[in-house]
């Protein structure tokens, strides 16, 4: 983890309520695809955590949705903005176990985070399957970015106004893979552990007070005991989730 000072590139509408920020600096401390930072916004005393979209050299993209005081206010920043960051934050995915074609699940904010995964898969020679889930097509973001990698995209809407209707459990049948990896709301998670039986990787989403393991405020526990999202987390594998009811 680190402390450092990144620039505002660009930050622009993509979708309903959906942004992307691209930012440059110091990221050396950002090294695997899962990883996320945590942003110090003007007059909000938390920070707040983003899921890191991609790294290029020094360029970091970000995709959030503007929802609360704190993301609409960041809606606003424009270029030559500086924001106080932490960055390197989280475990991030581990590529080492994909096999040969590895699937890619995201749920709305929950996409972002796949495309730098997605990336480095496809580097890497794998075949790349990518189930995009989304509310209505008015939300749908980066499904050409994805296809454009070299991934076979899929992508569903719960009211069937773009692709295929219904959730990402519905688009699995059909479909080979050898590996899973998630991220999107707890019950989306719920569902595809319960409607898939290979290995995989699962992405949480927590509400976090630091973002660094000091505060425990984002325990919660495993087969192998309480673990921190912010800091042990927040990618889980498979075999260690320990489902709350």
């Amino acid at each position: 983890m680190k402390q450092t000072v990144l620039t505002v590139k660009e930050n622009r509408q993509i979708a309903k309520s959906v942004y992307r920020m691209t930012l440059s600096g110091d990221l050396s401390d950002v090294t695997r695809p899962g990883q996320f930072v945590n942003l110090k916004l003007d007059g909000f005393y938390l920070r707040r955590p983003i899921s890191v979209c991609d790294k290029e050299g020094e360029v970091l993209t970000l995709i959030y949705k503007a929802v609360g005081d704190g993301t609409r206010a960041m809606a606003d920043y424009g270029k030559g903005k500086e924001i106080d960051c932490l960055v390197g934050l989280g475990n991030g995915y581990d590529v080492a176990p994909s096999g040969d074609a590895p699937l890619l699940v995201g749920g709305g904010v929950g996409v972002p985070p796949l495309f730098w995964l997605a990336r480095t898969l496809v580097a890497a020679g794998k075949r790349v399957t990518a189930i995009l889930g989304f509310n209505t097509k008015d939300e749908v973001f980066y499904e050409d970015e994805f296809r454009a990698l070299g991934a076979n995209v899929v992508v569903t809407t719960v009211d069937g106004s773009k692709g295929r209707r219904g959730f990402v459990t519905d688009a699995l049948a059909g479909l080979e893979y050898t590996y899973v990896y998630t991220c999107g709301p707890e019950p989306m998670l719920r569902a595809l552990y319960r409607a898939t039986d290979v290995g995989g990787q699962y992405s949480f989403e927590r509400r976090m007070g630091c973002g660094f393991g000091a505060c425990m405020g984002c325990t919660c526990k495993t087969v192998t005991g309480n673990k921190r999202i912010c800091r042990e987390g927040p990618v889980l594998t498979r075999e260690e989730i320990l489902w709350e009811d």
